[in-house]
């Protein structure tokens, strides 16, 4: 199968992808303006500040929650149901602006509940991914969903400036409109969940997909150059921006040089399929990380916006391909019954580790400049990459095998699966009689990227 065809033969995926396309394009729209809403209101910087930490911080404690209740109800009604309680969250702001009661306590109901909604949200959506996409086909899908929220990163908060110059409420009944529209794709969405696991047989612990994951040595492996590479990416925006600032670039030059980071994470998911099928999940690690050290050393050297940006965009260019990489492991690895909590459970390992990013460089900066706090990062990502990447060199069961061109049949060439059969259940677009492949989920994954809860796109006041 090409790169454009799952969007033309999958018609739920073609739903899927839709509805998260247009919510994360809206929720990017109410990112840059939220804080700014906050201030022209009259709160403080520090006030603006406490809108977004609080959705964070909800969402970071409802992440094993959400991932046990994904496993234990059905996956699209959550999907619905928290849509429907964005869209009235949202909603609520230019309803009350428009009484004239909006006010610092609102805009703070309404962070913590889209909070709330969007951690419900993100485990349920991993695995309505793996229910209507075929194994061989997940490669190709979750480039597609990249691709999608890399374009949304980079066009939506310049939208979402724009609209808040015409009517600082604007974004937020855009915003408000898509989690609408994206409820109602969702709805038409015609693939039934995979036969779920007997209660008597399933793990119901909250922890069960941390358990899961410390007898995933690959996969370990895997998530700690994801973690890594994301501290690191953190710390270097934090860096980035100081650093320009200091040497006396101004907002636009700034803008400019972080709009590459899109442009690289846009290409670079774009480019992702043939870069997987070309490369096994080792050697794209240790690539990645190579690139990631030598351009950080290489931002020690210069602060001139028109040499950092090009060099941005190769660096991110490399990204997207790791996160496919990773995501798709989980996806296939998984049991089904545990794919929520797993997903959540890597979720909080990634954005738990990377909050500490920006502190750690705004205080290398201040401490020792910051050139050396970007050889700082360098050499970090050189030891993650080295300590990560070699392991998986001589390792198989991470790469994406018949994966691309519609041949393959998805059992690949790792080791032999010893777990349960999930069979992809016929979509209500196609005919029952059509040959459907199968998949084998291996209850212990052998020896394995960075990947946020897979697929999900980031949305609402702070992303996943």
């Amino acid at each position: 199968m090409k790169s454009a065809g799952i969007l033309r033969t999958n018609p739920d995926f073609r739903r899927y992808w839709l509805s998260s396309t247009l919510s994360t394009l809206g929720s990017q729209l109410s990112l840059l303006a939220f804080p700014l809403l906050v201030l022209s209101i009259g709160g403080s910087a520090a006030q603006a500040g406490t809108v977004a930490t609080c959705s964070m911080v909800t969402r970071t404690l409802l992440r094993l929650p959400a991932g046990q209740l994904a496993d234990r109800l059905d996956r699209r009604m959550i999907m619905v149901g928290t849509d429907l309680v964005r869209l009235v969250a949202l909603a609520s702001i230019p309803l009350a602006s428009g009484l004239g009661e909006l006010g610092q306590t609102h805009l703070l109901c309404v962070a913590i509940v889209e909070g709330a909604a969007t951690a419900l949200f993100s485990p349920a959506a991993t695995i309505a991914v793996r229910d209507v996409v075929p194994e061989k086909d997940l490669t190709d899908a979750l480039s597609r969903s990249q691709t999608a929220m890399a374009s949304s990163s980079l066009i939506g908060p310049f939208l979402g400036g724009w609209l808040f110059t015409l009517d600082p409420i604007l974004p937020f009944a855009v915003d408000a409109a898509s989690y609408g529209v994206s409820a109602v794709l969702l709805l038409r969405m015609g693939t039934l969940p995979s036969q779920k696991v007997p209660d008597t047989e399933r793990d119901n612990r909250l922890t069960a997909g941390l358990r899961w994951l410390t007898h995933q040595r690959a996969l370990l492996a895997a998530l700690l150059f994801a973690a890594g590479i994301n501290i690191v990416s953190a710390a270097a925006q934090t860096t980035m921006v100081v650093s320009l600032r200091q040497s006396g670039a101004g907002g636009t030059a700034i803008g400019a040089v972080m709009a590459c980071a899109g442009i690289g994470g846009l290409l670079g998911a774009a480019a992702a399929p043939w870069l997987i099928k070309r490369n096994p999940a080792g050697r794209m690690f240790l690539l990645i990380g190579t690139v990631w050290a030598l351009g950080l050393a290489v931002f020690s050297a210069t602060t001139q916006p028109w040499a950092i940006g090009p060099v941005l965009i190769v660096v991110v260019f490399f990204s997207p391909p790791a996160g496919i990489v990773v995501g798709r492991a989980i996806l296939v690895l998984a049991p089904r019954d545990l794919l929520g909590r797993v997903s959540t459970a890597t979720g909080l390992l990634m954005a738990g580790l990377a909050s500490a990013g920006p502190v750690m460089a705004g205080s290398f900066v201040d401490s020792m400049g910051g050139s050396r706090t970007w050889l700082v990062l360098a050499a970090a990502a050189a030891v993650v990459t080295v300590l990560s990447s070699v392991p998986l060199l001589r390792e198989t069961s991470l790469d994406a095998t018949g994966d691309g061109d519609g041949d393959g049949d998805g059992d690949g060439d790792g080791p032999e699966s010893t777990g349960p059969e999930v069979t992809v259940p016929p979509s209500a677009d196609r005919p029952a009689d059509e040959p459907r492949p199968e998949r084998t989920v291996p209850e212990e994954a052998g020896p394995g990227g960075p990947v946020t809860a897979p697929p999900a796109p980031p949305r609402g006041t702070g992303g996943n």
